[in-house]
């Protein structure tokens, strides 16, 4: 590791990958189920000699060379860790009298344990791991072979609701363009084809899969299989505490699919939206979008059950997973992975899916036309995707209303002053409108007191910005606080917004979101990913 890369990784911190450690009179217990917990998720490097904020101290020098022996028999001691581990630890020189130890822990095919405790890695914590249903979780996520291949050798066609196969060949000849091979085949040939029947070779069974069961089997057949297995359909737009609407689902994914996809309908508005020329439904891409996505890639040996919820500011899928990673997926770091490849091409050949990973853009391209925000995509044992909701907000209106394309914009706004007003208009100094900042956002700003007179004075420029394009004012009073906090000179990040507002991720996100839609912000490096400022007068727009 060279001295940028280690650097990099001291101002970003601690994550679910990376760990300090003090060590200043050897190598605490603590450090083992670091280890463990590392081996247990995705891996991640230790660095000794270093503390929790960043801060080198460094190790003794003349005791390092001992200090990587003894941590080399603990790990290697069938006493204290099962299944053993061999990981070499590094020295590095960081300065003339400072030393650290690195140690780069991979991912493991096995589930360890440290003392007969396991481990788990949660964020930045170490985490026991007890309850016999998250250890499950943690075998299904190291298997080497797909659940859903899992062969049931007594399972016989009629098992399956057989009835589905002729909508389920018209379906695909259309999404072919007026040919697929599935129309000239019969049912057992089209099973075999769609890799629903085959042969473990390990075992020597052979019959209908799990994916042939949970694609087409009977009611009774899935509950024999996946007793577990639901899908619960929400809204909870009114009664928050329980619900003003509710499905549970358990029939197959071909049926599932359309019962979910008329939920979505019946219960989120349609609104209009010209694509060129052609009126599109961004309420039915997205909801199909979001339904194929959780019914394709869902771990059905869980007993998590899966969720689709309509609230009034957001709706969201959430399903148990065999995760490969952990955290935020964005469009830069999208690296598609198949949680169940025979269901999903089964999708795609009927016209149910499209290419692994178009959803996910589809998803942001459709929720930011559909909302005026970017979706959320949070990976995990529970996988979980967030689509936010505004009721008020149309980009058909919102175009005629910037660019006066249809009718005169007066109409619609006056001239943009009557939403908007002239910035000074509207913002007197921005002090007539935020105040007090707590009056408009209450919680973190309702400790802090009023915004200072200079960044009311400097807030100005984006003032009117941020208007233009629709942002609640509720919204800018947030970004003047976040700009309070930040100013010019200082980078931020999703994290700094959600500590100074108080809020959810979410919210935060939403924020941020909407800085970089108003091109308020420009990138900077050096502070590790995600770090932004304000643009100044230095920085035109």
């Amino acid at each position: 590791m060279d001295r940028k890369e280690l650097n990099d990784i001291l101002k970003i911190g601690e994550t679910v990958a990376v760990e300090f450690k003090r060590c200043g009179n050897g190598i605490e217990s603590d450090t083992y189920e670091t280890v463990c917990s590392f081996l247990n998720r995705f891996g991640g490097d230790i660095f000794l000699g270093v503390l929790d904020d960043g801060t080198v101290l460094g190790v003794p020098k003349k005791a390092a060379p001992d200090m990587v022996k003894n941590f080399i028999k603990v790990i290697s001691n069938p006493a204290l860790f099962s299944p053993t581990i061999y990981l070499i630890p590094e020295i590095i020189k960081y300065d003339e009298n400072r030393i650290i130890i690195h140690i780069h822990i991979p991912v493991s095919a096995e589930v360890h344990s440290y003392k007969k405790v396991i481990y788990d890695r949660v964020d930045d914590a170490d985490v026991k791991v007890t309850a016999t249903s998250q250890i499950a979780s943690m075998y299904i996520r190291k298997q080497n072979t797909f659940t859903e291949k899992r062969i049931y050798p007594y399972a016989k066609m009629e098992d399956l609701k057989l009835d589905l196969l002729p909508k389920v060949r018209i379906m695909a000849q259309n999404h072919a363009g007026g040919k697929h091979p599935w129309s000239d085949m019969n049912d057992e040939e089209l099973l075999k084809s769609a890799g629903l029947y085959g042969r473990d070779i390990t075992t020597g069974a052979e019959g209908y899969n799990l994916a042939a069961i949970m694609l087409l089997g009977k009611d009774d057949t899935i509950l024999n299989v996946a007793p577990a297995y639901a899908t619960d359909a929400l809204v909870r737009k009114i009664n928050v505490d329980r619900y003003d609407d509710r499905e549970v689902i358990k029939t197959n994914l071909i049926d599932s699919y359309n019962m979910l996809i008329e939920f979505g309908k019946k219960n989120l508005p349609d609104k209009f939206f010209l694509d060129d020329t052609i009126n599109k439904s961004l309420r039915n891409t997205i909801v199909r979008e979001m339904v194929s996505n959780t019914l394709m890639h869902r771990e059905f040996s869980s007993s998590y059950t899966a969720k689709f919820v309509i609230e009034k500011d957001k709706m969201y899928v959430e399903n148990a997973s065999r995760a490969t990673r952990q955290g935020n997926i964005t469009l830069e770091e999208l690296e598609p992975n198949p949680k169940n490849p025979v269901i999903a091409n089964f999708f795609r050949n009927i016209g149910y899916a499209d290419q692994l990973g178009s959803g996910v853009r589809n998803l942001f391209k459709y929720s930011r036309l559909y909302s005026g925000e970017d979706p959320e995509f949070i990976e995990g044992d529970i996988f979980k995707i967030i689509v936010p909701l505004n009721e008020k907000y149309s980009f058909d209106y919102q175009e005629s209303v910037t660019t006066g394309k249809t009718g005169n914009a007066s109409e619609k706004t006056g001239n943009v002053s009557e939403e908007t007003g002239n910035a000074s208009e509207k913002t007197g100094n921005t002090s007539e409108k935020t105040g007090n900042a707590s009056e408009k956002t209450g919680n973190a700003l309702e400790e802090t007191g009023d915004i200072s007179k200079e960044t009311e004075r400097r807030f100005k420029m984006y003032y009117e910005k941020l208007a233009n394009l629709g942002v609640t004012e509720k919204n800018i009073d947030n970004i003047n606080f976040v700009y309070d906090k930040a100013g010019g000179d200082n980078p931020f990040g999703q994290s700094d917004i959600q500590k100074w507002l108080n809020c959810s991720k979410w919210k935060a996100t939403n924020v941020m979101n909407e800085m970089k839609k108003a091109e308020i912000l420009y990138k900077v490096k050096g502070y590790g990913p995600g770090k932004y400022k304000f643009i100044e007068e230095s920085h035109p727009f």
